[in-house]
């Protein structure tokens, strides 16, 4: 399988589209801001300079417009200064410019509404201005004449400034952006160091370094570390009751052959000795294999219901002990379910069941119940009960010779229940035959 792109790189990717998403959006906003601020303020400078002609301003005996050689702004003196006033007389068809204009031909307003203000930017032979007109009809005792007021100045001080602080804003930006992706390279380093050293010491597991994880680690990823020691030991475990289970079926089976192998020297007994060896190896054969295979305890099985599973092996173990009319009683919540291996759990009632039904004269009793952080279940019979609670865990071993079977059932329930760290506890019941009672611990 291809390694996919490391957590670090993929972090480190996202932050930085993100920090230059933002960085972007924030920085064209300023910038925006920034214009338009300095052209309100160029505006308004404009406006006053309206103003200051429009105290200027007199009509003549004939109506004519009258200007003063002269002005509080002296750049409107200087020819080529950059700022450029005109008035155009609207009854008389004649345009006043500022000395300013001298060589220039700046794109004076002509046509506007009385009492009307309008800010724009214009485009003259010259170059680009940003201008500011006001339309008002002026009146001088009994004359009047409707003026046109305006003024311009050249954009490219504008464009200086804001250019300027563009400038400016950009190598801040760019140079806080390089400062946040470094100090995020940093912190995704210190974040990431537990992962890390979960990395380094699953090395060392492998290379047979240590025998767990053992270091103390964040609460986002200790139950990552834990489940992973949780698997590292059951896989452990499994490997060591297989290997066990061999080397016991291996020593067993020594015996069984022997017998075989001397029988062979008794040809008249030698088809009883067969049948008899034959039945012993398969019990012993399936006893450690049982053993070999035992889910032990099971943090990662789905929840399984425990009353259809009760329910289908009561069901059939009244068709195989059907002559008896058994009376099986259930008491077990629908909604109860645990953490189990469904082969485990099945194993292990179906073998305590098929003994209490063996045993019984007419009643099984079966219970099932949660009991804090536990899984009780009670078995019980109104048969004779066991006569000896201790050798009847071991293999081979019946309570009575006179039923049929081998002495498997109870011996591999035994080692299921110790491969979930459980409790097995035989007993007589309240029916006056044998009880078996199984507590396991949540997973």
């Amino acid at each position: 399988m291809r390694a996919g792109t490391s957590i670090r790189a993929r972090l480190l990717l996202g932050a930085a589209l993100v920090l230059l998403a933002f960085l972007t959006g924030a920085g064209l906003a300023v910038q925006r801001a920034n214009a338009e601020s300095v052209r309100a303020a160029y505006f308004g400078r404009l406006q006053s300079t309206i103003y200051l002609l429009l105290a200027a301003a007199e009509l003549d005996a004939g109506g004519a417009l009258v200007m003063p050689p002269g002005f509080a702004e002296p750049r409107l003196s200087l020819p080529g200064s950059g700022l450029y006033a005109g008035i155009y007389n609207v009854s008389w068809g004649k345009q006043w410019q500022s000395a300013s204009t001298l060589g220039q031909q700046p794109p004076f307003q002509r046509s506007l509404q009385a009492g009307q203000w309008r800010n724009e930017t214009v485009e003259g032979i010259s170059g680009s201005f940003l201008s500011v007109s006001y339309a008002v009809t002026w009146k001088a005792s009994a004359r009047e004449a409707p003026l046109v007021l305006t003024v311009l100045e050249d954009r490219a001080a504008f464009d200086r400034e804001v250019g300027a602080f563009t400038r400016t804003l950009w190598l801040w930006l760019g140079g806080a952006a390089v400062l946040l992706l470094l100090a995020q390279l940093w912190l995704l380093r210190w974040g990431l160091a537990p992962l890390r050293q979960v990395a380094s010491e699953i090395r060392r597991i492998e290379e047979g370094g240590q025998s767990r994880i053992e270091g103390r680690y964040p609460t986002e990823i200790s139950g990552l570390t834990d489940n992973l020691n949780t698997l590292i030991q059951q896989e452990r475990v499994r490997q060591t009751r297989q290997r066990d289970a061999l080397s016991f079926l291996a020593h067993s089976l020594k015996t069984p052959l022997a017998v075989l192998r001397s029988a062979l020297a008794e040809p008249a007994q030698l088809p009883a000795t067969v049948a008899q060896q034959v039945n012993r190896m398969d019990d012993i054969v399936q006893h450690q294999l049982g053993r070999a295979i035992a889910g032990g305890a099971a943090r990662f099985a789905p929840p399984l219901p425990l009353a259809p599973i009760v329910e289908r092996i009561r069901d059939a173990l009244a068709k195989v002990y059907a002559e008896k009319a058994l009376d099986f009683s259930i008491e077990c919540p629908l909604e109860l379910a645990w953490r189990i291996d469904e082969g485990d759990l099945f194993e292990m009632l179906g073998n305590l069941l098929d003994n209490a039904a063996k045993w019984a004269q007419s009643r099984v009793l079966v219970r099932v119940w949660r009991e804090t952080r536990r899984l009780c279940i009670r078995i019980e019979d109104d048969g004779p009960g066991f006569s000896d609670t201790e050798s009847v865990l071991r293999l081979h071993v019946r309570g009575d010779e006179r039923v049929p079977g081998h002495g498997v059932g109870l011996a591999v329930v035994s080692d299921l229940v110790a491969s979930h760290q459980g409790e097995l506890k035989l007993s007589r019941g309240s029916m006056g035959g044998g009880r078996v009672e199984i507590k396991l611990p949540a997973p």
